[in-house]
């Protein structure tokens, strides 16, 4: 279980994160959701240690991230950031290869190289292996990427925005092998999703922040209403429900507005 007690992060006079509790338990998919600017990918950086504590603690199993050098604690997790912009010349291959470096020691073993052809096979991405990391679009670097952290065989998992230049094909196989990985291997899960609709297909908890704060926690039937997102977004929704249950989000244009 990942743990959060009152966590807060300023930098320069900005609160970026206020005052956090949470308890994140393992086998779960938890997504983050909330408007720009409002701490989402603050709180990824802060949990993988890019970004310091002003107060409060982070423990994963009980171990406390202040008891841990920090090398340590970030082998704990496969974290996939927002930017995937990618200047590298090496072939895709290598890249998911070093997915694995804490523990290649120099030395590509026949294991290791098996696992990262399995990694680009599940996600049906084999015949992207020896093309240049660089010669890739936005979408196929975010599917490389996600093969590169599954690699990692980590405990916990954090992807920020990773759908955001997919077609709607590859957003639903990436979250699917997402969601199915993450109850087989008993992951703790966070992802940062602007898709409100996706998210409330695959969280089995929905965080929803605003102005680093949190403004509510669970299950989408239990979070998601049309109050809530139209005052979190500033716009009109209207809310229903699919065949599962499951709540979906529809805009409504406000009347006058110029197209």
């Amino acid at each position: 279980m990942l743990e959060l007690h009152q966590l807060s992060v300023t930098i320069g006079s900005q609160p970026l994160v206020r005052d956090l509790s949470l308890q994140l338990k393992p086998g779960q998919l938890h997504v983050i959701i909330g408007p720009n600017g409002t701490g989402k990918t603050s709180l990824l950086r802060t949990l993988f240690g890019e970004l310091p504590l002003q107060s409060g603690d982070l423990r994963f199993n009980q171990k406390s991230r202040a008891e841990m050098p920090i090398t340590q604690w970030r082998q704990l997790f496969g974290y996939m950031p927002q930017n995937t912009q990618s200047d590298l010349e090496l072939s895709v291959l290598e890249v998911v290869v070093l997915g694995r470096l804490e523990r290649l020691k120099l030395r590509l073993s026949d294991e290791d190289l098996r696992a990262a052809l399995a990694a680009l096979a599940d996600l049906g991405i084999t015949h992207l292996a020896d093309r240049p990391m660089n010669s890739l679009s936005g979408g196929q670097r975010q599917m490389v990427l996600f093969a590169q952290v599954l690699l990692r065989e980590p405990k916990m998992m954090m992807l920020d925005e990773p759908v955001s230049a997919l077609d709607l094909q590859h957003q639903m196989q990436l979250m699917e092998h997402l969601h199915a990985k993450t109850r087989a291997n008993d992951w703790v899960t966070l992802v940062v999703l602007h898709d409100l609709n996706l998210a409330a297909q695959f969280a089995d908890q929905l965080i929803v922040l605003a102005d680093g704060q949190l403004q509510a926690f669970g299950h989408p039937r239990e979070v998601l209403d049309a109050a809530l997102i139209s005052r979190l977004y500033q716009v009109p929704v209207e809310l229903y429900h699919d065949r599962d249950g499951l709540p979906y989000i529809r805009t409504v244009r406000r009347a006058g507005q110029i197209a």
